[in-house]
């Protein structure tokens, strides 16, 4: 894993964090953001695949000043270790958000989800419910649903998927302009996207994450996704922000229609040409309902 120490300089002028660690149940480092005051009331923020805490970086710069603010890649993700043989499953993500939150002695957590980290975070709200605070649904699910895109699709087939993701950067790699639609991210964006994906074996659980997908009951993730969205009820009483890009090639809107019908009381901010990465694609349109709702306006 790198350490704030190793961040080259480009990098650091767009992710300007000393980012920090520590070591999950499954034996692992964890690289994690904690910027802001050292409450323990924080603004929890979740990301998926292929991102990392990179995606989050000017909403913690606009937060930060006064809220705490924690970030973590995911194990095998952004600047966390990624080790070959981790059990890179839902469930394991759940446990090590689960114990990165007490490590850091949180007491109220309030959540901003995107991607995978729609099924992780509320995966772990729903075993914390007395925690959970105000919540940020951005273009994730936290549900199964029977569609997924031919292009992940592709990325899942035995043998051939494992192999491209990783040998070719199938996934990391497309990403950087597959989910985007309003404008296209700077090339330095884009390198800091990619900045922990450079090889084959960087890219490790790029493609587990693709294969976790729980398509099928058989599949080792099914049950725990289950108790994920039977969970989603705990939460209809709580104030639920959606920000949701209107062109998103994978979380479309079929995917915004279903949290309209849990959370019927959501506040929804629907941006209609921006893509899978609303807040890098919208920029202020995005962040700043984002920040204004997570700050209790």
């Amino acid at each position: 894993m790198v350490n704030a120490r190793q961040i080259p300089g480009w990098l650091a002028e767009l992710y300007p964090f000393q980012p920090q660690s520590f070591t999950t149940p499954g034996g692992a480092r964890m690289s994690y953001v904690d910027e802001g005051p050292r409450h323990d009331e924080a603004v929890l923020m979740l990301h998926g695949n292929p991102t990392w805490s990179f995606y989050y970086r000017n909403l913690i710069r606009e937060l930060s000043p006064t809220m705490r603010c924690v970030a973590p890649d995911h194990v095998g993700m952004g600047l966390s270790e990624k080790p070959a043989n981790y059990d890179y499953t839902l469930g394991t993500r759940i446990a090590d958000i689960a114990a990165l939150v007490s490590h850091l002695g949180l007491k109220k957590v309030h959540l901003v989800v995107h991607d995978w980290g729609g099924a992780i975070g509320f995966g772990w709200a729903g075993r914390h419910s007395a925690m959970v605070g105000r919540i940020v649904i951005t273009n994730t699910a936290a549900f199964a649903s029977p569609r997924i895109p031919l292009r992940i699709a592709v990325c899942r087939i035995p043998g051939l998927g494992p192999w491209a993701v990783r040998a070719l950067n199938a996934f990391a790699g497309p990403a950087t302009w597959m989910a985007m639609s309003r404008r296209s991210l700077t090339s330095a964006e884009c390198d800091g996207y990619l900045y922990p994906y450079r090889s084959a074996a960087e890219r490790v659980a790029v493609a587990a994450f693709v294969q976790d997908i729980p398509m099928e009951s058989s599949h080792r993730s099914w049950e725990t996704l289950q108790e994920v969205e039977r969970n989603l009820a705990l939460f209809r009483g709580h104030r639920i922000g959606v920000i949701w890009g209107g062109r998103d090639f994978c979380f479309n809107d079929t995917f915004l229609a279903r949290w309209r019908k849990i959370f019927p009381g959501a506040q929804i901010v629907r941006i209609g040409d921006a893509g899978h990465y609303v807040f890098e694609d919208a920029g202020d349109e995005a962040l700043e309902p984002a920040e204004g709702f997570l700050q209790g306006q």
